[in-house]
C-alpha cells in the first residue's frame, strides 16, 4: 500500500513505498536506498556537534555520521574511532585557520604548540649554551618574548622537534617534505614568483621593499626572523624560515625560505640544531 503524509507544519512530502523505502521530495525512492533525500535546492544537514559533544556519544553505532563543528569536517564512527570522511583520523583539537592552494591544504599561522601530538611536553630552551649542545626536540620563542612574538609568529624548533616519532604537527597534519613545499612553488607559477604570492602584503610586519608581495595564494607568510646553532636571534621582519621534513645528512636538513628583498621561493640546507617555524600540511 502506497501512502502520501504531508506534514502540516511544512511543505515536505514523504513517500512510502510498498518495499518500506522512504522518499523524501521524492515520489519513486531509489530501490537500493532504505531512505532518498531528493532537492535541487536543498542539502542534508546531519547532527552539528562539538568535539566534547562527538566524544560524549555513548556507544555510537558504526557508520554513525555528525558534523564537527571545530573540526569543520563531516565524521563516521567506524566502530573503534572517528574518522573524517577523507580517512584520516577525525580531529581532537579545534580546527587551525588553513588555506585551499590548488591541492593542498596549509595551515594560515606558524606553528606554536608545546607537546607532541601524543601529549609529551616539548622542551622551551631559553638559555643559548644548552640550546646550542641540543640533539633532540627544543622549542623558544623570538628573543624568548613571548609578549612580544607568540601570537604574530609562533614557536621557533629545532629540527629533532620536527623529526620526533611522537608527532610535532597536530592529528590529520603533518610538517611538509622538500618536495611539497616545491609542489607549492610549482603551484603558484614558479619559485621566482611564488614568494610574493606567499608572503603579506605591505610593511606592517616586513620591512620595505617586501618585493612582489601580494598574498594572493592566502598563504600569510611573516617575517618571523630564527635562533641559528649557536642561538642567535635574527632575521626578525625581513626574514621567515621553514623547516621541511627532510634532511640530507646526520646533521643536516632542508629548510624553505623568503626574504624582504625578494619574491623567490628559495630552498637551502642547515644544520638541525637552527631554530626555524614550521608551517603544517594537511595529510
Amino acid at each position: 500500500m502506497k501512502q502520501v503524509t504531508t506534514l502540516f507544519f511544512a511543505l515536505i512530502i514523504i513517500y512510502v513505498s510498498d518495499a518500506q523505502n522512504v522518499g523524501i521530495g521524492t515520489t519513486t525512492p531509489a530501490a537500493s536506498a532504505i531512505l532518498d533525500a531528493t532537492s535541487t535546492t536543498q542539502g542534508f544537514l546531519p547532527p552539528r556537534l562539538t568535539i566534547a559533544q562527538r566524544n560524549a556519544i555513548a556507544n555510537a553505532a558504526i557508520g554513525l555520521v555528525i558534523f564537527c563543528t571545530e573540526c569543520d569536517e563531516l565524521e563516521v564512527y567506524n566502530g573503534t574511532i572517528w574518522k573524517s570522511m577523507s580517512g584520516t583520523a577525525a580531529c581532537i583539537s579545534p580546527s587551525l585557520p588553513s588555506v585551499t592552494i590548488c591541492n593542498q591544504i596549509w595551515m594560515q599561522k606558524n606553528l606554536d604548540v608545546s607537546t607532541y601530538r601524543n601529549g609529551d611536553n616539548i622542551p622551551q630552551e631559553t638559555d643559548p649554551t644548552a640550546w646550542a649542545s641540543l640533539t633532540t626536540g627544543a622549542w623558544c620563542w623570538y628573543n624568548n618574548d613571548s609578549a612580544t612574538y607568540a601570537s604574530t609568529y609562533g614557536k621557533l624548533y629545532n629540527w629533532y622537534a620536527v623529526n620526533d616519532s611522537r608527532g610535532l604537527a597536530p592529528l590529520g597534519w603533518h610538517v611538509p617534505s622538500d618536495s611539497e613545499w616545491l609542489t607549492l612553488g610549482a603551484c603558484l607559477g614558479g619559485d621566482s614568483i611564488a614568494g610574493g604570492k606567499m608572503k603579506e602584503a605591505g610593511t606592517v610586519h616586513w620591512l620595505s621593499p617586501n618585493t612582489g608581495a601580494d598574498n594572493s595564494s592566502g598563504f600569510t607568510d611573516l617575517p618571523g626572523g630564527y635562533i641559528s646553532d649557536g642561538a642567535v636571534m635574527y632575521g626578525l621582519d625581513f626574514l621567515s624560515l621553514f623547516w621541511s621534513s627532510t634532511e640530507t645528512s646526520t646533521d643536516i636538513a632542508l629548510y624553505i625560505y623568503f626574504n624582504n628583498n625578494s619574491s623567490n621561493l628559495y630552498t637551502n640546507n642547515l644544520n638541525k640544531k637552527h631554530g626555524f617555524s614550521v608551517r603544517c600540511l594537511r595529510d
